[in-house]
């Protein structure tokens, strides 16, 4: 049998913005904020309780994260056990989980077991006891995972590179070592939990097919207890990145270089976000990318590579990242700046610049399917105090962006001369 194989790409159509559906927004009697996505036809609902309580807060590090992480490990009236237990004879699941600048419990459910499964879900949230012996367990198994991790080129790299954008004494800098571990007791878990969970206003996000007078429901439980609304003010320090451009970890038995290359940039509340969202993804945030083509497809110096631009609460990043061979990582990092020069000195073309645009449309558009996947990016903008008006100029600003507008966008931000780069392995 003889195979045919494709020599002519299929024909891309134009991607027309979407008006995404809107969150109902409610407040409970304490002035906690809900927002609801009722959608879907399938009996699942999504309960999100969203807490400012990311590493950004501690006051030393794996504190956050590890809160987070013994949330489920006991309360006044459940054992680790019987926690778990209850969640899988409703054929549940809850999620716990911990970023630079929030933490979340997650519940999914079926609708029919939502209203018996709230109770579990507010005393694991805000009644956690955080039991001795179960908090030892839990620190010792994070630190045999860090230990065995930090043996990785691409972990170390990954750790490391914050502290050097940012500073290592800035939030987003700070990283855990082997003595972290050892100083950490349930006090400063508790501690960080009545100061972060407990105390402090949270968010609400429900999805899926939402069932009458939820609102109702939720607010007898969770829109009772007083709430302290005066804000906690972050001690933000300016980002004390390093003034060395250059940067090498040994790791003497590693096989592969983990590069990190980038800056301190800006979130989603400066005017160039979006535009630059466009010049990363043209260099490396799709598999088509100038750096994936050049460095995997033609050089074959790695397995993958990625640009990305990072938004966050106080603050966001512009990266590059990938694994290479030992002996072609010098190589492999002139070529990256390579294909950063000629996006800076010439105009990408347009057949590039629409697919580009498409991808980035279509890709949203993939973002967007569902109610849970909505819930996502209600959360990705009212987490910048933005409303759902931030989509429809993210669509029209990717629709209508020049060649010209990207190059000036890379000479403005893109100058090899301000970023770090660093090299983790032999």
């Amino acid at each position: 049998m003889t195979q045919e194989f494709r020599t002519i790409a299929p024909l891309s159509y134009e991607i027309n913005p979407v008006q995404l559906l809107a969150p109902q927004y409610f407040t409970l009697d304490n002035g906690i904020p809900v927002y609801i996505i009722d959608a879907g036809t399938e009996d699942i609902i999504k309960f999100d309780l969203v807490f400012d309580a990311g590493s950004f807060y501690q006051s030393q590090p794996l504190v956050a994260s590890l809160s987070n992480k013994c949330l489920q490990e006991g309360t006044s009236n459940y054992t680790s056990k019987k926690i778990a237990s209850t969640v899988d004879y409703y054929g549940a699941h809850l999620r716990a989980a911990a970023t630079k600048d929030d933490a979340r419990l997650s519940l999914y459910c079926l609708g029919r077991h939502f209203d018996k499964l709230l109770p579990l879900v507010n005393e694991v949230a805000f009644e956690a006891i955080f039991p001795a012996r179960e908090v030892k367990t839990i620190v010792a198994k994070s630190r045999h995972e860090w230990e065995v991790n930090m043996e990785k080129v691409r972990y170390v790299a990954q750790t490391h590179f914050p502290a050097l954008i940012f500073g290592a004494d800035h939030p987003y800098g700070s990283r855990a070592s082997a003595e972290d571990f050892e100083r950490l007791d349930r006090e400063h878990l508790s501690d960080f939990h009545q100061q972060f969970y407990v105390q402090r206003p949270f968010k609400i996000l429900i999805s899926g097919k939402v069932p009458e007078q939820i609102i109702t429901r939720i607010n007898a439980i969770f829109g009772q207890t007083t709430i302290n609304k005066n804000p906690w003010i972050p001690q933000i320090t300016d980002p004390g990145y390093s003034v060395n451009q250059q940067h090498l970890i040994s790791k003497e038995n590693a096989l592969q270089s983990a590069l990190r290359i980038g800056k301190v940039l800006f979130n989603k509340h400066h005017s160039d976000y979006i535009k630059m969202k466009v010049v990363s993804t043209i260099l490396g945030g799709y598999f088509g990318s100038r750096l994936m083509t050049n460095i995997r497809e033609d050089k074959g110096y790695t397995y993958g590579i990625g640009a990305n631009l990072s938004s966050l609460k106080h603050g966001g990043m512009f990266s590059i990242a990938s694994e290479v061979g030992v002996d072609v990582r010098a190589k492999a990092v002139d070529e990256i700046f390579k294909e950063i020069d000629i996006l800076r000195n010439e105009l990408v073309d347009e057949s590039e610049l629409h697919l580009v645009k498409n991808y980035l449309l279509g890709s949203f558009m993939r973002h967007a399917d569902g109610p849970f996947a909505l819930s996502e990016l209600v959360k990705s903008v009212v987490d910048y105090d933005l409303d759902m008006n931030y989509f429809v100029r993210y669509q029209e600003t990717i629709k209508n962006i020049t060649a010209k507008e990207i190059r000036e966008l890379a000479v403005k931000y893109l100058d090899p001369a301000s970023m770090i780069t660093l090299v983790a392995g032999k």
